[in-house]
């Protein structure tokens, strides 16, 4: 199954809608990866720390089933990304 990244970018407000949708993007991720499609996810922090975006690189059939699980998520759903990237990329390493 190909491999995929999104890169969400927080807006300037995100932080009380980061809070507020927090447990439902933690909620489809976490089913995500018992499905085993995750590959890694976390939080793009700023030089203090703190999220102001977030990465996931995950599998999906093709780009239009990426970009439609990336454009699903509660965090965009609740407008703390500005912007989101989805783009193929191909796993070099880790080799298995």
């Amino acid at each position: 199954m190909p491999t995929f990244v999104y890169i969400g970018h927080d807006g300037a407000d995100a932080s009380q809608q980061r809070k507020r949708a927090r447990p439902e993007h933690i909620g489809r991720i976490e089913a995500l990866d018992a499905a085993g499609r995750i590959r890694f996810a976390g939080p793009l922090l700023d030089e203090g720390g703190e999220p102001r975006g977030s990465v996931v690189v995950f599998e999906a059939d093709d780009l239009h089933a990426a970009r439609a699980l990336a454009e699903s998520d509660p965090y965009v759903e609740a407008g703390v990304f500005e912007r989101l990237e989805v783009r193929e990329t191909r796993v070099v390493f880790p080799k298995t």
